[in-house]
């Protein structure tokens, strides 16, 4: 599977700017890939202000994606906040070439922001099909909490999509080969870059580690696009030969 990873600055609470600059970056991607990758809140940055800016399921944030999926035929997956059942939601959304779409409602919510006073935290755990490989959807905070990622529904990819700030950098990385590691599966992580408007400082790290923890793309702090192409053999037979998921422990996890 072909991934473009999407690491950006974003314009504070305007969407429509950062459709644009999205839009933009996407058209220079010179190879095709199978899935684009957008930070996390990629249309308004990492706000708490929802009631002002929340979409819904209809508006055009979520038309643009399946545009640009369809023109691209490609999938495109990046999280924004949407407004659904008089609540708001930090909305992971996977769309598909096609246009059809699968979300993940972000279930970890960020407490030391506030995000839990204004979001609705998700129930379930989601992972997608997608040519062929079994994709795990993951917001941001969401890699502090590796129960919840133990790869139980046999996962070939884990994709985190973040605002994670500049000044836990290192958690991010440390976390990321971890998760990697310990659930024999490749990760993808991407992040925002610049800062907001609480003057918080993001220097992206955007990155992809494979299965036993080594990078495929290293941790990036420039604005750009990074394509990386990952080898779902490679990791099956790594899988057969370290059979280490046959051990793991059982658990329920109860919300």
């Amino acid at each position: 599977m072909k991934i473009a990873l999407i690491q950006s600055d974003l314009y504070w609470e305007e969407a429509s700017k950062n459709r644009i600059a999205f839009e933009s970056k996407i058209n220079q991607i010179d190879s095709e890939v199978n899935l684009i990758v957008l930070p996390e809140m990629f249309s308004t940055g990492f706000t708490m202000n929802a009631l002002a800016v929340a979409e819904t399921m209809k508006e055009e944030t979520v038309l643009w994606m399946q545009k640009m999926a369809k023109e691209k035929n490609c999938a495109i997956t990046g999280s924004l906040i949407i407004a659904e059942n008089n609540a708001f939601y930090n909305r992971m959304l996977f769309v598909f070439p096609s246009g059809e779409i699968q979300y993940y409602n972000k279930r970890h919510l960020f407490t030391l922001a506030g995000e839990d006073k204004t979001y609705t935290a998700g129930t379930e755990k989601v992972i997608v099909d997608y040519l062929g490989w079994k994709i795990c959807l993951q917001v941001c905070y969401d890699l502090r909490f590796p129960v919840f990622a133990r790869n139980v529904g046999h996962y070939d990819l884990l994709l985190y999509i973040a605002s994670w700030p500049k000044v836990r950098t290192n958690a991010w990385d440390i976390l990321l080969k971890a998760r990697a590691v310990e659930n024999l599966s490749y990760v993808v992580g991407v992040n925002r870059i610049g800062f907001d408007a609480n003057d918080y400082e993001y220097i992206g790290h955007s990155q992809a580690v494979d299965f036993l923890g080594h990078y495929i793309v290293e941790p990036q702090e420039t604005e750009d696009v990074f394509v990386v192409e990952l080898d779902k053999n490679v990791m099956l037979e790594t899988r057969k030969k370290l059979d280490f998921l046959s051990d793991k422990d059982n658990f329920e996890i109860k919300i």
